[in-house]
């Protein structure tokens, strides 16, 4: 009898489990799919690339905008009807990117899909965290860092498969029915919970405090440093190392595969070894990976990038679990949407540095804004400066996360 009851809890849990990590898949994936098929929207529509990319940019706004109301929205109205209804938006948003008869309302529907984006991510991660128990928190935000990783890597690769085959449009078509059935197992998996009028609004001042703060800032640092990966590396792997277009697309992919291989285990060694020490830990290979990055492919080439990127990203993704993990330990459970809101909103914040400030380091440290015309020792120097900084910035996270634990230590 204890036994199927334990069978139960068990395959209930699972449920749990997928439901949430699909929905983190779909958010993810619609970060990435698009963005392979910018060239393919410039030629169907006849439009220039600044207003192609607004494709991407929408979809970036919207999940940036709204990650706090969906927090907010989840603490006051339940978690469950929320992430629900994030769902459901999501689906329909992506319908009408997959009929859009025109540019704008394309870009229209991607913002509309960014909301939902913006549910989906912000909940799950909320909602992991009030089903799992605390010996097992860490391996499920591993989990959730491991399903976004597969997302994001899975877009670009998804969509050059599928755009030769049957246009632009399938991109969207494709993630119809996996929305109708992720909305159909968040409905029938995650347990019921009573829909609230909230009581009393929750001031943003007693969610942010000293403790969660730190957080915060230190999640900011980190996301502009990984996204300063993502929008260098394929100048230098390219202009620096000469590299064709599907050697650098290989060889930026694999730092995402690595992520989907380290985000469990690194979930797995937060709950064994405590927040705190993996948090560190996670910091500090961020630190030396940034320095590699900074001078060991100017030294060895291809093979010093490579390595670099071996050392930086398991050190990312323990950094998300402990990080998450220890934000999200202690608080209370009326407020875990709207600490989960802040969580998403400081890495974008960061995504969004990284992607704008430190190119702006990178094109001043090459000495050009025209990159195709400089030359590959002058593309080096701008890696090194970049990088370089961004080590600085992951000695200041250093910092930052020393200064919170003797904080800890003297109110205790």
């Amino acid at each position: 009898m204890e036994r199927s009851k334990s069978v139960g809890v068990d395959k209930a849990q699972t449920g749990v489990i997928i439901s949430l990590a699909l929905a983190m898949l779909l958010a993810a994936l619609g970060t990435s799919i698009a963005n392979i098929a910018l060239p393919t929207l410039a030629e169907a529509f006849s439009a220039p690339f600044a207003q192609v990319q607004m494709v991407v940019v929408a979809y970036l706004a919207a999940l940036t905008v709204c990650v706090m109301i969906a927090g907010r929205l989840g603490d006051r109205r339940g978690l469950k009807p929320m992430l629900v209804a994030g769902l459901a938006v999501f689906a329909v948003a992506s319908l009408l990117c997959a009929i859009a008869p025109s540019l704008w309302l394309l870009i229209g529907a991607r913002a509309l899909q960014g909301v939902g984006a913006a549910f989906m991510m912000t909940l799950a991660v909320a909602l992991m965290r009030q089903t799992s128990s605390d010996a097992r928190l860490g391996r499920a935000m591993g989990l959730l860092g491991t399903v976004s990783a597969l997302g994001t890597a899975l877009g670009p690769s998804l969509g050059g498969l599928l755009i030769p085959l049957t246009g632009w449009r399938c991109i969207f078509w494709v993630q119809v029915p996996l929305a109708a059935l992720a909305l159909i197992l968040a409905i029938t998996m995650l347990p019921a919970e009573p829909v609230t009028d909230g009581g009393p609004a929750i001031r943003l001042r007693a969610v942010m405090n000293w403790n969660l703060a730190p957080n915060l800032v230190v999640n900011i640092i980190v996301a502009a440093v990984m996204m300063t990966t993502l929008v260098v590396g394929p100048f230098y792997l390219g202009l620096g190392l000469g590299l064709t277009a599907p050697q650098v697309g290989f060889v930026m992919a694999i730092g995402p595969v690595i992520s989907i291989f380290s985000g469990v285990p690194s979930g797995r060694l937060v709950d064994a070894w405590g927040s705190g020490r993996m948090l560190a830990i996670g910091l500090v290979l961020l630190t030396i990976g940034a320095v590699l990055l900074a001078f060991l492919p100017n030294v060895i080439g291809i093979a010093g990038y490579v390595l670099s990127i071996i050392v930086l990203t398991p050190g990312y993704q323990l950094f998300q679990a402990a990080n998450n993990t220890a934000a999200l330990a202690d608080v209370a459970k009326a407020l875990r949407g709207t600490v989960s809101g802040l969580l998403g909103l400081s890495r974008n914040i960061g995504l969004i540095a990284g992607a704008s400030a430190m190119g702006t380091v990178f094109a001043f440290g090459v000495g050009t804004q025209e990159f195709i015309r400089a030359t590959p020792l002058a593309i080096a120097s701008g890696m090194r400066l970049t990088f370089l900084l961004a080590a600085a910035l992951m000695l200041a996270a250093i910092a930052v996360t020393i200064g919170q634990s003797h904080a800890a230590k003297r109110m205790r």
